[in-house]
């Protein structure tokens, strides 16, 4: 066989390298050669050139002295990026000291860390890292307690300074909320596994002590890097690498093969880094063979795991090209592989792969360019900073209204991070009929707060490619939430759910042509815009489940997936976001109005509601002595919603027109009951395929439609849920007929909004729970809406064009 080819491409890719460390300053080196100290007259500038390395991503969390700081480096290669350790980020927090002198507590170390964690943006970060391996083990609990990790602080606190953590509670905690940052920002978390320094027990860095992380589907976005080929367990890192998608093997170097990949859950990749160049010619062939037994190539990346002097950048690439080649060559030799699928291998391996799954933008001709014409990234997305000219700051008002604030990227990282926007008061007491604050809400047009950007919702806005997004909070000043803030009104709801009954809730929205229902056809007609919809929800971490045609003219259903409630929240205003830009773009108008048309069918924005306790879904029955397949919790949260649903539909169904939807035999629940499985009950338990028979594994509410503020929506689901579980609320029997013929029997929802907000204004609980400021700004603009569509009876068809930015069709 003629390997000429195959080994002129090893030669000469451009590799990157993914996984290295900063070197020190050259001025020793240069002293003992007697050159000059510049970067020019020391000759190991050449080495990276020589090493044909293109990008590195750098892990700067090595202790070395007089160590290049990170960007010096780009004197060398076109891209360089930052991989952060967290483990260091915590331990360079808890050595400092709380602003008011004080203690750290656990809720105190939470937000500046993860404040710290993401607010990295001109920091070129590409990646985490943690190094729990060396500290507590890779056998970490994702559902480790506050309690526990609250303990561990005080430990690691009682040590003294400088920090060192080692407690495996608090390191368990560190890395899980980090996972949370990185599946926000689609970061790729690195993994130390394997063999390393002495201090390291090398049982705990097996890699499969990462299983019970790997099966935890709260993180099943993210995507793990394990490094070093996890030698001297290379065959189990290949085995993860080959059953879970998201899992990477980064090799000092790896293995290949065309297996697929079929898991649901995290994604594995490998790094084959260490293993060269500190093992044998003959135990790095023997590595990289094990990892490449199962792990498909796509997943292997190559390192060099370099640090302190140039030459080991150049002897891990020179090495590694060596070594892959004898590798592929006897894999072709003995028909496991043709020429050019080694060759694709390599491509992938050495480069293509990290390109890829650390979003580098670099094209060839930038090879060996100059610090000063090197590009710098932004987190998350990896764009070139000069790209982004404008930042979207976001916010969604008390009747559910999407506004914003524009300001220059520059303006952005310099000031707005920390200091924020001005606004009115009045923002919140705006109706739907005008821009000005609705009289009865206590707010008027004096006082300013300030829009805090959540730099966890930072998103690129795929279909404006020069500007990014981000949701904001409402605060007084800088680090004093508002009381009228819809986002910490949902954040508050769900402490008080997590601090008292240690649950969690979970939800998906399924926000509801003149086709009829599913119809193919219908699909048809619009699929290529539902194509660009899909690829800009890809792009916002928004996940769609599934999508078809409703029964209302140009009505199309969109079901996102599954997540925790402040997160659903902020996803399906993204997701109306996407839609309504998509549908502008191709000459459509895409609105959330509940009846924009009174003789055709109404639109909704279902939410599925379930429970969740240390990553199980505590709202089904655990066993089939429950006489509805629900758990004693869920029944009595669920009744608690019921209880209150007539007060609740202040929040969910905002307006006027809200009411001219919820209407019997719609689909919408009219009648305060619920059923298993029952279309037409406002609450309707489900049973999905996977579900054991008997079994309920969520509950729909469906009085909630596209003109609500999510956040509060929730909120008031959540408090209503509260009560529920604090007073042991007794769930009525279920209704599984048409409620509407038996409406003799049941309480009819509200059919006007003026009822909704007299159920509302009598309900203390919601009152106590919502606070007792934003309760009564949210009942005055109810009040405004409804006096003013009462004088004008045709302005709700105006309301397509003030909502044009939901989810239907």
């Amino acid at each position: 066989m003629e390997f000429a080819g195959l080994r002129e491409t090893i030669e000469q890719i451009e590799v990157v390298d993914s996984h290295a460390h900063n070197i020190r300053s050259l001025r020793d080196i240069a002293e003992l050669y007697g050159t000059e100290s510049s970067l020019d007259a020391v000759e190991y500038s050449k080495c990276f050139k020589a090493a044909g390395i293109s990008a590195i991503l750098i892990d700067d969390g090595l202790k070395l002295d007089k160590k290049h700081d990170i960007r010096r480096h780009k004197n060398f290669v076109p891209f360089v990026g930052r991989i952060l350790r967290i483990e260091l980020l915590a331990e360079e927090i808890l050595d400092g000291e709380m602003p008011d002198g004080s203690n750290w507590t656990l809720g105190a170390f939470t937000e500046t860390f993860l404040k710290s964690l993401s607010s990295y943006p001109s920091e070129m970060i590409v990646g985490l890292k943690s190094i729990a391996a060396y500290r507590s083990g890779l056998e970490i609990n994702p559902y480790v307690t506050k309690e526990d990790a609250e303990i561990g602080l005080s430990e690691v606190l009682q040590s003294g300074k400088p920090v060192c953590i080692t407690n495996k509670s608090f390191i368990d905690y560190i890395f899980t909320r980090s996972l949370e940052v990185a599946l926000q920002f689609d970061l790729p978390m690195q993994i130390h596994t394997g063999f390393g320094d002495k201090d390291l027990d090398l049982r705990l860095s097996n890699p499969l002590n990462l299983r019970t992380l790997l099966e935890d589907k709260r993180f099943s976005g993210c995507r793990i890097v394990l490094l070093h080929a996890s030698y001297p367990f290379s065959q189990e890192a290949s085995y993860l690498a080959s059953v879970y998608a998201q899992v990477k093997i980064l090799l000092p170097f790896a293995m290949l093969c065309s297996y697929p990949c079929s898991c649901l859950f995290f994604q594995v990749y490998l790094d084959f880094g260490l293993a060269i160049p500190k093992l044998s010619v003959h135990g790095i062939i023997s590595s990289v063979k094990e990892l490449l037994e199962l792990a498909p190539s796509k997943k292997v990346m190559f390192s060099t795991d370099a640090y302190a002097t140039p030459e080991t950048y150049y002897i891990g690439a020179k090495r590694a090209r060596e070594v892959f080649f004898s590798v592929l060559r006897d894999a072709c030799i003995e028909h496991d592989l043709s020429i050019s699928e080694a060759i694709e291998a390599s491509n992938d391996i050495f480069a293509q792969n990290a390109i890829q799954l650390y979003k580098i933008n670099i094209g060839r001709e930038l090879f060996y360019s100059k610090a000063s014409e090197s590009p710098s990234y932004m987190i998350g997305t990896n764009v070139l900073e000069h790209g982004v000219s404008l930042v979207r700051i976001v916010w969604v008002d008390t009747f559910g209204q999407h506004r914003c604030r524009v300001v220059p990227k520059k303006r952005f990282d310099d000031v707005v991070k920390k200091n924020g926007v001005g606004l009115t008061f009045a923002c919140m007491a705006m109706s739907s009929s005008i821009d000005g604050p609705a009289d009865e809400t206590n707010l008027t047009a004096t006082g300013e707060i300030r829009l805090m950007p959540d730099l966890l919702t930072m998103r690129k806005i795929p279909w404006k490619k020069q500007e990014e997004m981000v949701l904001a909070d409402m605060h007084l000043r800088p680090g004093e939430p508002w009381e009228y803030c819809p986002r910490e009104a949902l954040r508050r709801v769900s402490k008080v759910l997590k601090d008292e009954f240690n649950l969690e809730m979970e939800e998906c929205w399924v926000p509801i042509d003149s086709k009829p229902y599913c119809s193919s056809s219908g699909f048809d007609a619009v699929s290529t815009l539902f194509q660009e919809i899909i690829a800009a929800f890809n792009s916002l971490n928004v996940v769609v489940e599934q999508l078809h045609a409703e029964a209302g003219k140009g009505q199309f259903e969109i079901a996102l997936a599954h997540t925790a409630c402040t997160y659903a929240a902020d996803s399906l205003i993204f997701a109306r976001e996407a839609v309504r830009a998509v549908a502008n773009k191709q000459g459509l108008l895409a609105t959330s109005v509940p009846k924009y048309a009174l003789d055709d069918i109404g639109s909704g924005s279902h939410v599925h509601v379930s429970l969740w306790q240390n990553g199980r879904n505590v709202f089904t029955a655990s066993n089939t002595s429950s006489q509805y397949g629900m758990s004693k919790v869920g029944e009595e949260f669920m009744a608690g919603v019921l209880a209150h649903l007539p007060s609740i539909l202040a929040f969910t169904a905002p307006l006027p027109n809200s009411y001219d939807r919820i209407q019997p035999n719609t689909w919408s629940g009219a009648y305060q009951c619920w059923g298993n499985e029952n279309g037409e009950a406002p609450v309707r338990t489900a049973c999905p395929p996977a579900v054991p028979n008997g079994f309920v594994s969520n509950f729909e509410i469906k009085p909630f439609d596209g003109c609500a503020n999510p956040h509060l929506g929730l909120a008031a689901i959540v408090a209503a849920g509260i009560d529920g579980l604090r007073n042991h609320l007794p769930l009525p029997e279920p209704i599984n007929e048409n409620p509407a013929t038996l409406n003799q029997k049941l309480l009819r929802l509200p059919t006007s909004l003026s009822e909704s907000i007299e159920a509302l204004e009598n309900n203390n609980v919601l009152r106590e729970m919502i606070g007792e400021k934003l309760f009564t700004a949210i009942k005055g603009v109810r009040k405004a809406e409804i006096q003013y569509y009462s004088k004008n009876k045709d302005a709700y068809k105006q309301l397509i064009h003030r909502y044009k930015d939901a989810d239907d069709i």
